[in-house]
């Protein structure tokens, strides 16, 4: 990322340097064709598989945070938060009260590999354990190790073996208030 000045993000009890701070601002409908065109890119298919375009009505989801991640101005990832107890049998439905589960991907390719996942995963997390949440909840699936290994970078365990889900296969990971 060009500009930003260098600072330290902590999250998970993971302390790593980072070169600018990310804003997270709330998805539009006005995003709706930069986030249909992100699905289509392989690194985002290749783990989210077949694109099924978003909707003006998937933004209005009172359980689901959904944002584009800028950095420098640029958009170039997407990112959710959820209520993991929005949804009846949630596989993180036992996680306590005001937790929240999390999804991101990046969309704009030339922003991978830089450290930028690494660095606004743990400064959402930040955010979300300063807003009160105990626990955040994540869900790779189980061969996507550079998102693993990320998760496990700023902070998450893994806390299960991998599962069928409603929403794909999945290894559950937690990360807990620091």
């Amino acid at each position: 990322m060009r500009g930003g000045a260098a600072g330290r993000v902590s999250a998970g009890g993971a302390v790593f340097r980072v070169r600018a701070r990310y804003r997270f601002r709330l998805a539009t409908a006005a995003d709706l064709d930069l986030l249909d065109l992100w699905l289509r890119q392989p690194q985002v298919r290749e783990w989210w598989g077949e694109p099924e375009a978003f909707a003006a009505e998937d933004l209005a989801d009172p359980r689901v945070t959904v944002m584009i991640v800028e950095g420098d101005g640029r958009p170039f990832a997407y990112m959710q938060d959820y209520d993991v107890h929005g949804w009846k049998g949630h596989h993180f439905g036992y996680l306590p009260k005001g937790s929240r589960g999390i999804d991101q991907f990046i969309g704009e390719p030339d922003m991978i590999g830089l450290g930028h996942g690494t660095a606004f995963i743990a400064q959402r997390m930040r955010e979300l354990f300063a807003a009160g949440a105990p626990v955040i909840g994540t869900d790779p699936h189980p061969r996507n190790a550079r998102a693993i290994a990320v998760y496990q970078k700023v902070g998450f365990r893994i806390v299960g073996p991998e599962e069928e889900t409603e929403w794909g296969r999945v290894v559950r990971m937690e990360a807990g208030r620091p």
